[in-house]
This record gives C-alpha cells, sequence and structure tokens, in this order.
C-alpha cells in the first residue's frame, strides 16, 4: 500500500478528463488522451509526433485552438482545429473556425463555420525559412522592423 516501497510504472498513455463542472482558463499541454466535457477558454497542445487525442463531447466547449495529431469533436469549438493525422466531426460538432487536416471524416450532422484546409504530412513539418539571396537562415521579423521597411 503506501509506503511499501514498489514504483508503479505507467503502463500506457495518460488519459484526462476534463468533467462537466470544470472550466480550465489556459493554455493546456497534454500527451495521451484528453477528454473535454466541461469547458477550455485557451488553447490545446500536443506534440505532432505523438499518439495524443482529444475528444470534445457533445456537453464540451472549447473557446480556442486546437493543435494535436487527432482530434474528435462532437461538441463546441471556437478556434481553429490543426491535425497532422485525423479528425473526425460527430453528428453534434459544431467548429467555428478552421479546420487544417490530413485525414478528415464528418458525419452527416457536423457543422464547420469557417475553411477546411488539407495539409499533407510533409507541409505539417515545421520549415526552416532561409534567406534567398544567401540561402542562410532567415532571421525572424519583428512587427516593428516590418514596419519600418514599409516606410511606416
Amino acid at each position: 500500500m503506501f509506503g511499501s516501497g514498489e514504483k508503479t510504472e505507467s503502463l500506457g498513455p495518460a488519459h484526462t478528463l476534463i468533467s462537466r463542472a470544470t472550466e480550465i482558463v489556459g493554455d493546456v499541454h497534454f500527451s495521451g488522451e484528453l477528454i473535454v466535457e466541461g469547458k477550455i477558454k485557451g488553447n490545446i497542445f500536443a506534440a505532432e509526433d505523438s499518439d495524443a487525442l482529444i475528444r470534445v463531447v457533445d456537453q464540451g466547449a472549447v473557446e480556442g485552438e486546437i493543435c494535436v495529431p487527432s482530434v474528435v469533436i462532437n461538441g463546441l469549438v471556437q478556434g481553429d482545429v490543426r491535425s497532422t493525422k485525423h479528425v473526425e466531426l460527430a453528428a453534434k460538432a459544431v467548429v467555428v473556425g478552421n479546420v487544417y487536416y490530413n485525414l478528415i471524416e464528418m458525419v452527416m450532422g457536423s457543422e464547420v463555420n469557417g475553411n477546411l484546409m488539407h495539409i499533407s504530412a510533409a507541409d505539417a513539418a515545421p520549415k526552416q525559412l532561409t534567406d534567398a539571396s544567401t540561402g542562410a537562415p532567415e532571421s525572424p521579423r519583428v512587427p516593428e522592423k516590418q514596419a519600418l521597411e514599409k516606410g511606416a
């Protein structure tokens, strides 16, 4: 029992439940499976090369961007959805935002109020920007520098 000295190891992916009575304000970073029955006001992230899965059930709601490899929605998402593997939009799914997907499954009754944008696995990989004149990596531009270059 307690203090017996035995160590338990995690034998599978972690499962996290945001219950109906729970509201989270802030960004969520997770691995494994995240089940949203409550409300999340913030962005949700998981590593692109992971087997992470988010499920937004019929009473669940997300106000923010979802960037997770596998996504199953049957509730409300107000924000963009980005998936490198699979998106499933169930019958009660409502997405107010763009959906970026590699594979998508939409059941009759699901709703997307935005654009559906296909991305291939190659497009999902982060790309290094290079300066065309030198071939060297391009330095990130800050808004103030861009405004000065435009003569603002």
